[in-house]
């Protein structure tokens, strides 16, 4: 572990993951000067009630981000913010948001000679047929603009290490939920909506059969992978999910337990062709490079999620 660490940026730190990160950060470095940027376009400012640092209204995909840094210079860059809605179809935008945000960030990364972290997704491995563990290695097949943008990223982010000699790390997040995602509204996880449609005492409504599965991550979880991912010994992307790929059924059933309720699902058509049918993450990289292991099965990650959410268990955070 990283013992001291005097400066740190976050950009997207208002947002689900990032303002996750940002409180586990200043807590294992309470001596570093921590800054975010955000430009709250899909973040909360509830979500950093208990941050100590300073938070800048900034838009990365701009020049204001030159501005607004002024003689800032980070050691690590944690870089979370993008466009992360899927249903987004406006390629110029998700493209400029996204993939023009990130060449902002390694400008400043290449001046201030950052170690870079920066979220990638698992959507780039698109809708796969066979049912096995996603390597990072394997071949890309992007279903939408979204996840074409976060496959240029990659790209980029390679590409950028091989001229600088930088290290730029990207972290694959698989579907991740838990506390701070409540403000993404209908684009939170599907574990959130559901658990809303349930504690309502409707019916939750899953695609037919409910038998689609994803590999589903607690925040904690993917904070910890995060943090860890800047102690990477060369430049690389890893897998951030559990491991396990889990029904949308289970999901249900699990809810039902902790909620006290015995609702059934209500089955209807998918309206997507680009959905994804199946996702499971390979650790075995992130295991063998950094010794990370998550702590949270489907089952412990819903359980303590569900008692945050019933004001039960405390979270800087909240629900």
């Amino acid at each position: 572990m990283v013992e001291e660490i005097g400066s740190i940026l976050i950009t997207g730190g208002a947002g689900f993951i990032g303002s996750n990160l940002a409180l586990e950060l200043q807590e294992r470095y309470p001596k570093a000067k921590i800054m975010i940027l955000d430009d709250f376009s899909s973040a909360n400012f509830k979500n950093l009630k208990k941050f100590r640092g300073e938070v800048l209204a900034c838009d990365v995909s701009t020049d204001e981000l030159f501005f607004k840094l002024d003689d800032f210079q980070p050691e690590v860059i944690f870089h979370m913010a993008s466009i992360t809605d899927t249903t987004v179809t406006d390629q110029e935008l998700m493209m400029r948001k996204n993939v023009d945000g990130f060449k902002n960030i390694l400008e400043v990364a290449g001046e201030s000679e950052s170690v870079v972290v920066y979220a990638s997704s698992a959507s780039v491995y698109g809708n796969v047929k066979e049912k096995i563990p996603l390597k990072e290695d394997r071949e890309k097949s992007p279903e939408n603009v979204y996840a074409f943008s976060k496959y240029i990223m990659d790209n980029i982010a390679m590409d950028f290490s091989e001229k600088t000699g930088l290290k730029i790390v990207g972290v694959r997040y698989f579907n991740v939920y838990g506390p701070g995602e409540a403000h993404k509204g209908k684009f939170a996880s599907m574990i959130y909506q559901l658990y809303l449609q349930i504690k309502k005492g409707r019916r939750p409504r899953l695609f037919k059969w409910g038998e689609q599965k994803r590999d589903f991550v607690y925040v904690k979880d993917a904070v910890d992978g995060t943090i860890l991912a800047m102690e990477a010994p060369h430049s690389t992307v890893y897998n951030i999910g559990s491991g396990e790929a889990r029904s949308f059924n289970e999901v249900v059933s699990l809810l039902n337990r902790y909620l006290g309720k015995d609702l059934e699902p209500d089955y209807f058509d998918c309206p997507y062709d680009f959905y994804q049918e199946f996702t499971q993450a390979d650790m075995g990289k992130i295991k063998k490079e950094l010794g990370f292991v998550p702590k949270y099965n489907l089952e412990k990650g819903i359980k303590e999620y569900v008692e945050i959410l019933e004001g039960k268990v405390y979270h800087p955070v909240g629900g």
